[in-house]
């Protein structure tokens, strides 16, 4: 073994004279273990209660919490949400505002009621509704605990819950202001309509899959009244997708400018017919029915054909022809098949032109008996599409059918195509709120932007809302009937209702009997209530009204709302609308929209999709908070850029965690090198620090302040980014591996020993003001370590300090890494060379340019030394254009405490010493 050898794998004679950092803070953060005791220290003391208490007074900030749904554990799409909003409340109090925080739940609804009538058939609405309450009472108690283990403060023990007899009254209360406006009517018109679920569906409710339809050309003979000589014996071709809406079929509908042409065709059979057909289709209806144009009789507008009617290819009775501005010229034949009782359009165009509203279907999707068709009735109306095209094709009408693949409607819950339906339903008359809707709406800051679009677009388009559902588990719709069926729509009886259901809940419209309602809000007797639900849409639409105006420490409007994209057609719309209604404005001033939690193939990840892969991965919080820790939950969602869609995987959690070992070790050794250091005796005055301690203090004020303005623009992962950065770079990298020489070597209360402490101690205590917000345990944690007996989350964030902002100590340091640079490429070559061990063993000789480096510093060799981390430093100047460096083995012996290579080792009373470990020693 070589002596060089020897003498670096020999143990320091001295190191128990050295200042080896020294603190109890674990370098193991034991997360899982930890973090519940710290949060039942902080349910114990109250801290919440305390933050509260602290900021009364302060400016009022109010993030109104979007209710999550009470069904099944807490998803990681759901984690985002509320860390977010944790994010957003943390550093708005930190930042010195009074920001309470009122959780809550949506509690009502089609899939819990879905869930317990699958478990027991045969239940009473009673029944129902009291294991509804239970099942979504046991998810609040999971969520709830699952939110506070994630280190989210709130008003947990006081949430709001759409269930409570306060809230519902409330709803109903909105109710009547919609009335009272005349805004609610009753209809026969088509509604999204699950047989799955057996219900009306809101269009948030709604889902599209791929699915593949059979695809049908038809044709419809003109009826023999007073036609051009060119349409006798013509037909009319619909295309449609959906042929089992075809027994319904009362019109026609072509657009008023397209040009049909009128002609003979044939095809290879030989087979001629009259067909009208849009002009710019005729190449794809001929490749798709094979019928080929051979004589062109005319050509005609839309226009020419309204008034005419067509005979139904296989029922008694003719279709109006009618024009349509809603008919398109990108597939099939010009001609669109009206069924008015099955679509939303239809409906349209058949009020405006006097057709009835034929829907024989009943709420399970099969046929009854108005269907026209006896084979038919009771069949399900998917699987009477072959039937049909049997029966077209019997009649001679079908021309061709196709296989066809499309994005169709499905029920979110029971997973079933949709099906458009016409039943009686109340609606709300959105376009008398939608101007004053959109006006609104630009009164909101939207982030990002595009959010001010995509709302503007849904509510420009939204048609009327259809509020009543036929369900058992969620607020009664209060409309009562006269016994001749004549619906009572009152504003005055609703409040009368709301009044009753604020002190009994709404269990009361199940359990009392028609009569004691109708004697309770005044109706005459024979008066009966309805048996419909309110949208739930409806219910969480209301919190502005439920919540925010009825607890005293919120207002209304919000400053924020902050929920995933698809709000736009869910809850922010619905509280606009509500809102606009209830107090004429907006009830959110900013609105901040996040993406969907995806895999890594970009697919949003949903608990239903879950439930349903037994190989997928885990995707709820609880199983990253407990086998990693909140905090790297927390820094995950700080990490990501939530306004798009944000990736998921462990593999990407994982490399979260090497972000926070690195966050934590600096605090450990940040703290470590604190020990010994009471900062009320021993910090010095700030014209006592050294260059690096000015530069880096002055690099803190500049994190303090960026780190301040990114919080204040929700701009987290900025935040998380500053944090790795200053960590990774200007401490680790830099300031701590300069300044670990006089830490550890120095007398213990050497100035610049001193000056390093005292810079430390302003450096911990602002990285745990910092880090609250992200890493809500663990900087309570290092702040606990740091001597303080309260929660860091009572403190404001670091106050910015200009007396510390030194640019003359930035600029020497950027002089002085640009040499650094040169000096570690010359020792690195040495010491592959293997001329040394280490920068100790050298004597470096640098060359500088006469012209440039001129800052003072360059004349305070032992200054330069230190920051170089050298033993012997000389410098020359000349008229080279760079700087150079040579490194020559150092000719001095090593001192055995400091392990510098100098002049003064052997000339001290401990002769193995330099003269500065020798005065330490001593």
């Amino acid at each position: 073994m070589s002596d060089k050898k020897k003498e670096k794998d020999a143990p320091n004679p001295y190191k128990e004279t050295l200042h080896l950092p020294v603190t109890e803070f674990p370098m193991r953060a034991s997360l899982t273990e930890r973090e519940p005791q710290r949060l039942a220290k902080w349910e114990a003391e109250g801290l919440y209660q305390q933050i509260q208490e602290k900021r009364r007074g302060a400016r009022k900030f109010i993030l109104h919490d979007g209710p999550p749904f009470a069904n099944g554990d807490v998803h990681m799409g759901t984690a985002l949400n509320k860390i977010l909003k944790d994010l957003v409340v943390k550093s708005k109090t930190m930042l010195g505002w009074h920001a309470p925080f009122v959780p809550g739940w949506d509690c009502h609804g089609l899939p819990i009621e879905f869930r317990v009538v699958k478990e027991s058939t045969g239940l009473t609405p009673v029944e129902v509704r009291r294991r509804s309450e239970e099942y979504a009472r046991k998810y609040i108690d999971i969520q709830r605990n699952s939110f506070k283990r994630l280190g989210v403060f709130g008003d947990w023990e006081n949430p709001y819950l759409t269930l409570d007899p306060g809230y519902e009254a409330d709803i109903i209360r909105v109710f009547a202001k919609l009335v009272e406006q005349d805004l609610v009517y009753r209809m026969k018109r088509p509604v999204l309509w699950s047989y799955g679920a057996g219900t009306a569906l809101a269009e948030a409710e709604v889902e599209y899959k791929d699915k593949v339809s059979p695809a049908i050309y038809v044709a419809f003979a003109l009826a023999p009244n007073n036609l051009p000589a060119a349409l006798e014996g013509a037909s009319l071709v619909i295309w449609t997708t959906t042929p089992w809406t075809l027994p319904a079929n009362l019109g026609i509908a072509l657009h008023p400018e397209f040009d049909y042409v009128v002609g003979e065709f044939t095809n290879v059979e030989n087979v001629p017919a009259r067909f009208v057909v849009a002009k710019s289709l005729l190449n794809e209806f001929t490749a798709k029915t094979g019928f080929s144009l051979v004589t062109e009789l005319a050509q005609m507008k839309g226009r020419e054909f309204v008034g005419m009617e067509a005979r139904h290819p296989f029922l008694p009775r003719t279709s109006k022809v009618i024009n349509g501005l809603f008919v398109t010229a990108d597939t099939g034949t010009g001609q669109v098949h009206i069924a008015p009782g099955h679509g939303a359009d239809d409906y349209q165009a058949g009020r405006e032109n006097g057709m009835e509203i034929l829907s024989p279907v009943d709420g399970r999707g099969h046929y009854t008996a108005e269907v026209g068709l006896p084979e038919l009735v009771g069949k399900h109306v998917f699987q009477a599409n072959e039937p049909i095209i049997a029966l077209l094709t019997e009649k001679g009408a079908l021309l061709a059918r196709e296989s066809y693949a499309h994005q169709y409607p499905h029920c979110w819950r029971s997973k079933t195509p949709i099906i458009f339906r016409a039943v009686e339903q109340y609606f709300i008359r959105v376009e008398q709120i939608r101007g004053k809707a959109l006006e609104e709406i630009d009164r909101v800051k939207w982030l990002p932007a595009w959010g001010r679009n995509r709302i503007y677009g849904t509510v420009e388009s939204r048609p009327d809302w259809c509020i009543s559902r036929q369900r058992t588990w969620g607020v009664p719709l209060p409309v009562f009937y006269h016994a001749d069926g004549t619906p009572v729509v009152s504003a005055e009886v609703a409040r009368k209702v709301a009044d009753i259901i604020e002190q009994v809940g709404t269990n009361a419209w199940f359990e009392k009997s028609d009569a004691e309602w109708a004697t309770l809000v005044g109706l005459p007797d024979g008066a009966v209530k309805g048996n419909d639900t309110l949208d739930v849409w409806i219910d969480s639409g209301c919190s502005h009204v439920a919540v925010l105006d009825r607890h005293p420490e919120l207002h209304c409007p919000a400053d924020l709302y902050i929920e995933a994209t698809d709000q736009h057609r869910g809850w922010f719309q619905s509280s606009l609308m509500l809102s606009v209604v209830a107090r004429g404005a907006a009830p959110y001033k900013s609105v901040i929209t996040h993406g969907f939690v995806v895999d890594t193939s970009g697919k949003k990840v949903s608990k239903s999709d879950q439930g349903n892969d037994k190989n997928a991965k885990p995707m709820t919080a609880d199983h990253y908070y407990n086998k990693y820790g909140a905090d790297l939950v927390r820094l995950w969602v700080s990490s990501v850029d939530y306004q798009n869609e944000v990736p998921f995987s462990e593999e990407l959690f994982q490399q979260a965690s090497e972000s926070y070992r690195r966050l934590r070790n600096t605090l450990r050794v940040l703290l470590g090198n604190l020990d010994g250091f009471n900062a009320a005796e021993d910090a010095v005055e700030p014209d006592q620090l050294t260059l690096v301690d000015r530069w880096i203090l002055s690099q803190l004020e500049n994190l303090k302040q960026e780190c301040r303005e990114a919080y204040d623009a929700y701009d987290f992962r900025k935040v998380f980014v500053l944090l790795n950065q200053f960590c990774a770079v200007d401490l680790s990298a830099l300031y701590v591996d300069i300044t670990k020489d006089r830490l550890y070597c120095d007398a213990t209360s050497s100035l610049r020993r001193r000056a390093t402490q005292t810079a430390i101690h302003r450096i911990t205590d602002a990285l745990c003001r910092l880090l609250a917000p992200i890493l809500s345990f663990t900087a309570d944690e290092a702040w606990e370590y740091l001597g303080h007996e309260t929660s860091v989350h009572l403190e404001d964030f670091p106050e910015l300090d200009p007396s510390y902002v030194n640019p003359e100590a930035t600029a020497a340091v950027q002089e002085l890494l640009k040499v650094r640079t040169v000096i570690q490429q010359a020792i690195e070559k040495a010491r592959q060379e293997k001329r040394i061990g280490s920068n100790l063993e050298a004597t470096v000789e640098l060359t500088l340019p006469e012209s440039a480096f001129q800052h003072p510093v360059f004349e305070a060799i032992p200054t330069l030394e230190e920051f170089f981390i050298l033993s012997v430093l000389t410098i020359k100047r000349t008229d080279a254009a760079e700087p150079s460096a040579v490194v020559l083995e150092s000719p001095h012996q090593k001192c055995a405490r400091c392990w510098k290579h100098v002049p003064t080792v052997g000339h001290q009373t401990h002769t193995d010493l330099c003269d500065r470990c020798d005065e330490a020693v001593a």
